[in-house]
């Protein structure tokens, strides 16, 4: 089964999308690649995508083996690489705020880096991952 999303180019660079569900995202070209930068743009998707793949991912795991996790957060930053026009770092930084143990925090890290983003981007791209814990 797969998911269907509906796109519209709407001008000036940005698009607008419709996922199955209704909820509609927008995309605007960056400032620096002739956009407004007035909305994410198809990088910046990319980029949280895989970030909160990873969180998702987390707390499907954490929820199996009965790991209280909290209510993690998560910073994400994107390096564009100029020559070829591509995403060459996404860094991220996941925060939880509830102690875990050294064995759970391995294991929800291992986990975190196998999503299913993670997995399908281009091996160039380096996934900079930072776990903080306390």
């Amino acid at each position: 089964m797969g998911v269907k999303i509906k796109g519209k180019y709407e001008n000036n660079f940005s698009c607008s999308l419709v996922h199955d569900s209704g909820e509609e995202v927008y995309t605007d070209a960056p400032k620096d690649n002739n956009g407004n930068g007035q909305a994410f743009s198809p990088t910046d998707l990319v980029a949280a995508a895989l970030a909160s793949c990873m969180m998702t991912i987390i707390a499907i795991r954490a929820n199996g083996k009965n790991i209280s996790i909290g209510q993690p957060t998560f910073s994400i930053e994107k390096i564009m690489k100029t020559s070829p026009r591509m995403i060459q770092e996404i860094k991220i930084e996941i925060s939880f705020s509830v102690p875990l143990t050294y064995n759970d925090q391995t294991y929800l890290e291992s986990e975190a880096r196998k999503c299913p983003v993670a997995l399908s981007l281009n091996p160039e791209i380096n996934q900079n991952v930072e776990f903080k814990y306390g």
